[in-house]
């Protein structure tokens, strides 16, 4: 063992170094002190919390000047090994050495971050020995409440998860995630029954939160522009609260978590697919000698979240994984899985296709994002792919369409059709797709008929034919003659209403019926689903096991691709209106139509997309707003439209 002397040399090396590094940057290398850090702050109330048992890496500070200049920013020492001090020094570090150091210090606590009043050496030789905490006998200072100031709203946000568990050591990027973290902990169950109240936080704050924390540091993931509480929320949304951690068991997991985290870099890797060229990265990567094989077929899994019976979007990925395996029958073998949960829970059947030998699997709803990472991060040899636009990552892979192409086309028949000059947009949830789809409808009714009114009802729901009805009839109270629905056609015995129809409306029994069906957009999957699996077994495509580290997978493919098409009604369409559509669809088709060109603006007239500007992928991903003209508000997206909770990974 060093001699003590030796180890107050070393602090001391350690905080000088600390101390030139910050004088090289122009900032002061001594210690942040209270009084300088509340300098025309206006403080509310002061709390006596009493003795707390405060985490040693939140202690920031000394409450005076005169004691910052003895220790460097990292709490190291900065005296001469000869002083008065460097003796005291000493004898506290022995102390906590021979017998551990009892008594508490005091402090005063300032947006979650703690300034020591008494007890500043012992602090120093708690954080020289990296000891996770200690008992101090705390102030809390509590500013004024300033909705403009986001350091204080994160802390008002952090009294109140604190009131409900005692934790101080977790801390997050965003004041709403708080309550996330609450609703996730809340009824945490710790293996010891006999722990109620705050103990039960008390040992998931050891048990759980510390035993991440040091993993995670471990492999490096304090480089990442979030902290760590950020990540912590992440991982256990996605692999739920456990009783307790370890770390052996919880490195391999974290370490793959890691990757999906980097999507907080600045420059992380997103590469959008808007056509179908697939890649070969043979001279990249080792092939996936599982799905290489090529005596053996490919087992290729489908999750399906509804019953095909009696959903549309169901039924329409039924028949891409039929078009798959007819396309593809000499080398692929496909078997789906119905009814899965559209949550977390999915992920015990989505097991079941891993255990089935599934070397590809599909989750075709954009809510089984979460499951399927976990699965995905426990199976990196498998091909994930999911569903959405709103999520990518590099152990799944994405694919969405650009729906708002044929539902601009939707909206030119529309316009050119409507005899009252209202036509009326039935959206389901607002979530950004759906936005994107209604303005674009907009957008279309208006290029040929700049005095048509266009409304918006929602229904805030999933194939519901009850509620598509009753925002039909409040559109049709309104005047609107049209009706568009945001259901595409996969087989019409599933709903009497689905892509743009005339209706006939009854004020006198306030009801409607649908009348002649103009035009629909389509979904193709199989198209997809067939160039995506002839990718995988070219070696085009890998699972994350053999994929580069760098890269963030999502397929945004349009009508160019085949994978959505857009039917019209010849009979009732006027031919002049179908040359037009024709002629529009080509320009889309080949490229040299851009749905979102500019100006546009939002119902608060705010410019959202400049003079001949298109939209950005960015932008079309994040749409959250209606465009002027279109009539109707955005409801609120907190109780439905939610695909993932996750902070990762959005495409936007």
């Amino acid at each position: 063992m060093k001699p003590s002397s030796e180890i107050y040399k070393s602090a001391r090396r350690r905080a000088l170094r600390e101390y030139s590094s910050y004088i090289s940057q122009g900032r002061n290398g001594y210690l942040p002190f209270l009084d300088g850090v509340l300098k025309n702050i206006e403080i509310a109330t002061e709390v006596d919390l009493g003795i707390i048992e405060l985490p040693v890496k939140k202690v920031k500070g000394t409450y005076t000047h005169m004691r910052s200049t003895s220790f460097s920013r990292n709490y190291l020492p900065l005296i001469d090994e000869e002083s008065e001090f460097a003796s005291k020094w000493i004898a506290v570090y022995e102390a906590q050495i021979n017998e551990g150091l009892r008594d508490p210090i005091k402090a005063y606590e300032y947006l979650n971050w703690f300034y020591v009043v008494e007890g500043n050496k012992r602090i120093s030789v708690l954080k020289y020995l990296d000891v996770d905490s200690y008992n101090a006998h705390v102030t809390r200072m509590i500013p004024k409440y300033d909705e403009e100031n986001k350091d204080i709203r994160l802390y008002y946000a952090f009294l109140k998860f604190y009131k409900k568990t005692g934790l101080n050591e977790i801390w997050f990027s965003d004041e709403r995630s708080f309550e996330a973290m609450w609703k996730l902990i809340r009824n945490y169950e710790p293996p010891d029954i006999m722990l109620k109240g705050n103990d039960r936080f008390k040992f998931f704050r050891s048990a759980v939160y510390r035993v991440f924390r040091k993993v995670y540091h471990e492999l490096g993931g304090q480089r990442l522009p979030i902290t760590t509480g950020d990540a912590f929320l992440d991982y256990l949304r996605v692999n739920g609260v456990p009783e307790q951690l370890f770390e052996d068991d919880l490195k391999p997991s974290l370490q793959r978590f890691i990757l999906e985290l980097d999507y907080y870099k600045p420059k992380s890797n997103i590469l959008i697919e808007t056509k179908p060229v697939l890649k070969d990265e043979r001279s990249l990567f080792n092939r996936l000698t599982t799905i290489m094989r090529h005596d053996d077929k490919i087992k290729v899994g489908f999750a399906l979240a509804k019953d095909i019976k009696t959903s549309s979007w169901s039924y329409a990925h039924e028949l891409g994984r039929m078009h798959l395996e007819t396309a593809l029958k000499d080398n692929v073998e496909t078997v789906k899985i119905e009814q899965v949960p559209e949550s977390i829970d999915a992920y015990e059947r989505l097991s079941s296709l891993v255990e089935q030998g599934c070397e590809v699997i599909f989750s075709t709803s954009p809510e089984m994002i979460n499951a399927t990472l976990k699965l995905a991060l426990n199976h990196p040899d498998i091909v994930f792919l999911n569903c959405s636009n709103m999520y990518s990552f590099k152990h799944v892979r994405t694919y969405f369409g650009r729906i708002h192409e044929p539902r601009f086309l939707s909206g030119v028949i529309a316009g050119a059709l409507t005899k009252s000059g209202r036509v009326g947009y039935i959206a389901t949830c607002p979530t950004a797709e759906v936005i994107s789809g209604a303005n674009a409808f907009g957008i279309g009714v208006k290029m040929v008929n700049p005095n048509a009114e266009v409304s918006i009802d929602w229904t805030c729901d999933w194939d519901n034919e009850e509620s598509t009805h009753s925002a039909g009839i409040r559109l049709a109270r309104k005047g609107a003659d049209i009706l568009s629905h945001h259901n595409t056609l996969a087989n019409r015995k599933f709903s009497k209403e689905y892509g743009v129809y005339t209706i006939d409306y009854d004020e006198k029994t306030d009801t409607y019926t649908p009348g002649s069906y103009l035009c629909v957009p389509v979904w193709n999957w199989g198209i997809f689903y067939e160039k995506i699996v002839r990718g995988i077994m070219e070696g085009g495509i890998r699972s994350a096991e053999g994929t580069s580290k760098g890269k963030i997978w999502n397929y945004w493919w349009g009508m160019d691709s085949g994978i959505l098409d857009f039917f019209y009604s010849k009979k009732l369409i006027p031919l002049e209106t179908q040359k037009l559509i024709d002629l529009l669809k080509d320009t889309i088709i080949e490229g040299k139509f851009n749905v979102f060109l500019g100006p546009l603006y939002d119902q608060k007239k705010t410019l959202r997309i400049p003079n001949n500007k298109f939209a950005t992928r960015e932008e079309i991903f994040s749409m959250d707003y209606l465009l002027d003209f279109i009539e109707g508000v955005i409801p609120d997206n907190h109780n439905h439209g939610q695909f993932s909770d996750l902070s990762t990974g959005k495409m936007s």
